[in-house]
């Protein structure tokens, strides 16, 4: 027995046959919207909603208040550290930008399988535990070290030192090797989507290397290196496990404010509107990273 169309408009019309795809269907919406919209819409518009609610005697009276923004604005101590955690963040993004696109053109130039066992050992990071990596690093820059065991052996210094631990430095330093992996990446496909003949086709007409890798690489990979460092300064700028285990007490971060709101102070709407102040911050650095990538395809 075979079902004609008009059999199923037919039976559209009176029963369950109708019914069963479009049940489908908004199964597959509901799983595609609705899931989506409670694991990240839900919890930001529930931080939204805590930043503009009053605490009182260390409750949550539920009055609408605009004072959690007041006291952020109005705090120079605040002020300072925001505006300390994004000059952190920028340089971080700096460093790995300019690190992620040396080695990501060097692996790019290769040939053969050799380019992709190479940027898989760059890549190789990103699946390892972040306090392990964390860990690592103070192994290098700790007290007794490897970075003060070597200086020791050569002769550089006396003593070991603690200027490359517990400081804005370390936070620096750490942040930088390890998200360097995510600057890497970006940059790497962006010179992988170059093509060839580009390249064939400007050296045919005389340029030299360095022209070619000026008029014609470095403008063809610039989404990919703008997208890798803002990649990187955005997760640089939430951090705050990093602050804390190599930073001490000088790498006191924005995103250690907002912990130490909800971990230590419990003043969730304070907590919520630092977090709230951080989101529009990346959501301003995204539309200033969008704008110039518009500007440069214009161009």
């Amino acid at each position: 027995m075979t079902v004609s169309t008009a059999d199923i408009v037919s039976a559209g019309n009176s029963g369950p046959l109708y019914w069963r795809p479009s049940l489908g269907r908004i199964a597959a919406r509901i799983l595609v919207y609705g899931v989506p919209t409670l694991l990240i819409l839900v919890p930001l518009l529930s931080f939204l909603t805590y930043s503009f609610l009053e605490m009182k005697d260390n409750q949550v009276t539920g009055q609408p208040t605009l004072s959690n923004y007041a006291g952020f604005f109005q705090s120079g101590s605040y002020l300072y550290v925001f505006f300390g955690t994004v000059k952190l963040a920028f340089i971080v993004a700096a460093v790995a930008l300019i690190l992620g696109y040396i080695i990501s053109y060097l692996i790019w130039r290769l040939e053969g399988s050799v380019r992709y066992l190479l940027l898989l050992l760059s890549a190789l990071p990103l699946v390892m535990n972040y306090v392990v990596k964390i860990y690592a690093m103070r192994s290098i820059l700790g007290f007794n070290g490897f970075l003060n065991s070597f200086l020791l052996a050569a002769g550089i210094i006396d003593a070991p030192s603690k200027l490359f631990i517990f400081n804005q430095t370390a936070v620096m330093l750490t942040m930088a090797v390890i998200y360097l992996p995510f600057g890497i990446l970006p940059i790497f496909l962006a010179l992988e989507r170059i093509p060839q003949s580009l390249l064939s086709a400007a050296a045919d007409l005389g340029a030299k290397p360095g022209q070619i890798f000026l008029s014609v690489v470095l403008p063809l990979s610039l989404p990919g290196s703008i997208a890798g460092g803002l990649f990187v300064m955005v997760i640089a700028l939430g951090d705050y496990l990093t602050p804390q285990m190599v930073g001490g007490s000088e790498g006191f971060t924005f995103g250690r404010a907002i912990w130490s709101q909800f971990g230590m102070a419990f003043n969730w709407p304070f907590g919520a509107a630092l977090a709230v102040v951080l989101l529009v911050t990346v959501i301003a650095l995204i539309g200033l990273a969008s704008f110039i990538l518009r500007n440069a395809r214009m161009q």
